[in-house]
């Protein structure tokens, strides 16, 4: 398939469609192997899984370990170049079968509590890779649509309280060409009421 028409397939889908796991692990692994053409950097970006405690720095729950997983298995045919958490347990254990996986060493970028300027610290590091990088970055619930806004992408609202199989997968096609994003969920499936806080 061309690679212009997986960027049209990518604009297509955009915010409006979540794709099943195998259709987006498909439709990613298209986009990924088009990009020795059309050098393109890949940005996927998950929450970090379920976390053990409220507060703290916690773990995760024996659900986010299986997310954990779950994400890894998901992009197990993507070729990851970087992955990218913050110091905190819950996003360097979420990458860990990933970045374990991919044989990389995760690139910490710690959260300060500043979510603007996190978010264009992960962006500076995203924009210093070479292009074509695919790029995994786990974060949390309140940064990743500044992420994503600050690699030129649309706003999007925080993910809500209760929301984790939620996968973002941003395309920068670089030169006129806009930004393109795609929405997905990965591993087991949140209760319906879980992302009723839009």
């Amino acid at each position: 398939m061309p690679s212009g028409s997986v960027a049209s397939l990518i604009t297509f889908a955009d915010m409006r469609m979540r794709l099943p796991t195998r259709l987006m692990i498909l439709a990613l692994s298209l986009l990924v192997s088009s990009q020795g053409r059309a050098q393109a950097s890949t940005i996927i970006l998950a929450r970090h899984a379920e976390k053990a405690a409220p507060s703290g720095d916690p773990g995760l729950t024996l659900p986010g370990q299986q997310r954990a997983l779950d994400l890894a298995q998901a992009l197990a045919k993507v070729h990851l170049t970087t992955v990218i958490t913050t110091q905190l347990k819950r996003t360097r254990l979420t990458a860990e079968p990933a970045a374990q996986a991919a044989d990389l060493p995760p690139i910490v970028i710690p959260a300060t509590g500043n979510t603007n300027a996190d978010a264009m610290a992960v962006a500076h590091a995203i924009d210093e890779l070479p292009s074509g990088s695919v790029v995994l970055v786990v974060g949390h619930s309140n940064t990743l649509g500044p992420i994503i806004a600050a690699l030129g992408g649309p706003r999007i609202p925080d993910l809500c309280d209760a929301e984790y199989s939620t996968l973002l997968i941003l395309t920068r096609p670089g030169g006129e060409e806009k930004p393109s994003l795609i929405r997905s969920r990965f591993g087991a499936a949140e209760p319906p009421e879980a992302d009723r806080c839009h």
